[in-house]
């Protein structure tokens, strides 16, 4: 094999409460993460030395800046002794998920990178290495190594437990064209002042505690969405309160920002899949980014 083609994807936070600081300077997390099916597409292929990288009609840095090529330097280096026949990358990464929109699209295209290259290179290394390797490389990039579909994560996100993955809903992404710094969103995240007066769904919100979760035996309820992040993302960019709204307006069962944002996504019943396939036609007419997906249900391979 001399070149293999992955594919990379995005995930939205379902339910996202934010524990503590830790002394580090990274914040405890419960959260439930559910992987979609909107996808970045990665090329690589072997070449004599070195590692190269392109990411066409992206501004994305292309050296080691970008977390790709770490994620092949760290590979390289931890299973060196390995690899039967020494040899460089070559990485073409096609950017489709949009970026630091609390969809993950980094920390996937380096997983995917670590999936790739033991296929690639024919390196005999466990599921628990390469989780091991990305943990060093972000708190969701294992996340994005696991086989489950969806996952209940602590600790910096990092530990994960297979969830019961969401099957009856489309999921419409809507991106509103800017970026936010997930560093910015955390540092001005205040553990003392959680209240949630931004979410809106069409029923009462309910709670869900850390130690209760039960995400592992039954999927998530509409009702239930949680994001202790919007108090910080929705303060600064007022217009995403009205893009929720909007969705649930338009048919959605409840709409939350994932992540760190500024991504809104909205939920539609499997029953109402005109209605999703509507207000995904009239949001793409005010912005670019807007995409109707499957939450994916599969284990990978």
């Amino acid at each position: 094999m001399e070149s293999i083609d992955v594919l990379a994807p995005a995930k939205v936070n379902l339910y996202l409460k934010v524990i503590r600081r830790r002394p580090d300077g990274y914040h405890e997390l419960a959260t439930l993460m559910q992987k979609v099916g909107l996808y970045d597409e990665i090329h690589l292929e072997k070449i004599p030395a070195g590692i190269t990288l392109r990411c066409p009609g992206s501004d994305l840095p292309e050296n080691g800046e970008n977390l790709v090529v770490r994620a092949a330097r760290f590979f390289l280096d931890r299973f060196e002794d390995r690899i039967s026949e020494p040899s460089g990358l070559r990485i073409v990464l096609k950017k489709n998920i949009p970026v630091a929109a609390g969809l993950g699209g980094g920390s996937s295209d380096a997983a995917s990178v670590l999936i790739g290259l033991r296929k690639l290179l024919d390196v005999d290394c466990t599921l628990d290495e390469l989780l091991e390797l990305g943990s060093r490389l972000g708190a969701d990039v294992p996340l994005f190594i696991s086989p489950v579909p969806a996952a209940w994560a602590t600790g910096i996100g990092d530990q994960l437990q297979a969830a019961v993955a969401i099957s009856d809903y489309f999921v419409l992404l809507v991106n509103p064209g800017f970026s936010v710094s997930t560093q910015w969103v955390y540092k001005n995240f205040r553990l003392t002042d959680n209240k949630q007066d931004d979410i809106i769904n069409d029923s009462a919100s309910s709670r869900v505690t850390v130690s209760g979760c039960d995400f592992l035996s039954r999927a998530i309820l509409p009702a239930e969405l949680y994001n202790d992040l919007e108090l910080v993302t929705l303060a600064r960019h007022k217009e995403l309160r009205s893009l929720k709204k909007r969705l649930v307006q338009l048919g959605a069962a409840c709409a939350m920002m994932s992540g760190s944002g500024p991504t809104i996504f909205g939920l539609f019943s499997r029953e109402n899949e005109k209605g999703a396939k509507e207000c995904l036609a009239q949001l793409r007419g005010d912005y670019g980014k807007v995409y109707l997906v499957d939450p994916l249900s599969v284990y990978r391979e």
